[in-house]
This record gives C-alpha cells, sequence and structure tokens, in this order.
C-alpha cells in the first residue's frame, strides 16, 4: 500500500511539475553565402550567431538550411518542408543572389520569395529579409535586383538587411579565389550585418 501511494505521489509530482522549455529555432534559409561554401563550417555566420545567442543567453537555436547554388524557386519548393521540421520562430531568408547571377527574370524572383514569405507566416515564424547586390556590370538589372527587395520587404511588412555584403564587398582580400564567396575572416561582419535586423525580433 504504501508503495503504491508513494507511486501516485511521485506521479502526481510529474504532472504538476513545468514542462522542459524547448528553446526556439532560427532557421537560416540561404545559398552558398550562407551555407559557408570554401571555409569550415564552424566559421560560417550562421554558426557565429549560435555562438553570439550563447554568450547573450538568449535561449534559440540556430538551423542553417543553406543550400550552395540555391535559387529563389529552388527555395520556394522546399519552404514547407524546412518549416513544418524545424518549427522555426525566426527565419532569416537570405536566398537571391544566384538568381541575379544568372539574369533571371526578376518578377520571378520577387514572387518566389513572397512565397517564402508567406508560407513562414503562416507557420508563425517571424521573418528578416536579407538583401543582395549585383556588380555594377550587370546595369539597370543591378538597380532592379537590389530594388527588389527594398519592394518586397516594404509589400510584406518585414524587416530588411539591405545588404549581406556591406562593408566587405569593397574589399578584394576578404573573399576566397573565386571572388564571389567571403572569406573566414569576412564572417563576423556578415554576422554583424544580420544581426543589425534580427536582434529586435528575439523574444
Amino acid at each position: 500500500m504504501r508503495s503504491t501511494l508513494r507511486l501516485l505521489v511521485v506521479f502526481a509530482l510529474l504532472l504538476l511539475a513545468p514542462a522542459a522549455h524547448a528553446a526556439k529555432t532560427i532557421l537560416v534559409y540561404g545559398d552558398s553565402l550562407s551555407a559557408g561554401f570554401g571555409i569550415r563550417q564552424d566559421a560560417a555566420w550562421p554558426a557565429l550567431l549560435q555562438q553570439r545567442l550563447a554568450e547573450r543567453h538568449l535561449d534559440y537555436n540556430v538551423v542553417n538550411a543553406s543550400i550552395s547554388g540555391e535559387t529563389s524557386s529552388g527555395g520556394r519548393s522546399r519552404i514547407g518542408e524546412a518549416l513544418a521540421r524545424h518549427r522555426p520562430a525566426v527565419v532569416v531568408l537570405a536566398l537571391g543572389a544566384n538568381d541575379g547571377l544568372r539574369g533571371l527574370p526578376l518578377a520571378g524572383m520577387r514572387e518566389n520569395l513572397a512565397g517564402i514569405v508567406t508560407a513562414a507566416k503562416k507557420a508563425k515564424a517571424q521573418v528578416l529579409l536579407v538583401g543582395m547586390r549585383l556588380p555594377p556590370n550587370y546595369g539597370p538589372y543591378a538597380d532592379e535586383f537590389a530594388q527588389s527587395f527594398r519592394t518586397l520587404a516594404r509589400q510584406e511588412k518585414t524587416p530588411l538587411v539591405p545588404f549581406l555584403l556591406d562593408g566587405i564587398a569593397d574589399q578584394p582580400t576578404l573573399f576566397q579565389a573565386d571572388a564571389l564567396h567571403p572569406t573566414a575572416e569576412a564572417q563576423p561582419r556578415l554576422l554583424d550585418n544580420v544581426w543589425a535586423g534580427l536582434a529586435p525580433l528575439l523574444k
């Protein structure tokens, strides 16, 4: 009888005890610039983001779902699975660079990015849009490309990081031999650029 009573008491205490708090998830959803192409994964800015969150005692886990070579179309095709799997509180959307480099139609890029934003919002996630720019030799297309992110952020009412590579784009020594992908030394600056838009979303 006593052992049975003891078990009942333990069971009741377990029911009354608060559930273990699960950390929220930040989903980094980008291309090679966020995937850490050509450098160690622990040196890429999403890994540095996880370190900063821990240092500041912010209860978030970073999931880096970035894929090298990804376009906005590819990102849109897999966003549903990514949201269902990771259930993020925040999505850092950093796609579009490969659309621009390939000269793909910008109306299609905007539509794809808007579709990703809509899906994330329906999944109750906040969205941070990360913009990109193209070299001046792309002419008027480069201007429309950069404007696309500002337009989308305004239409979707999402915060915007204007340019992921701000502060390093004009410094060749901070890029790998392909002149496209930042070195490990450049990653803290990329993190700072993203952090400026991300920090206000963290609760």
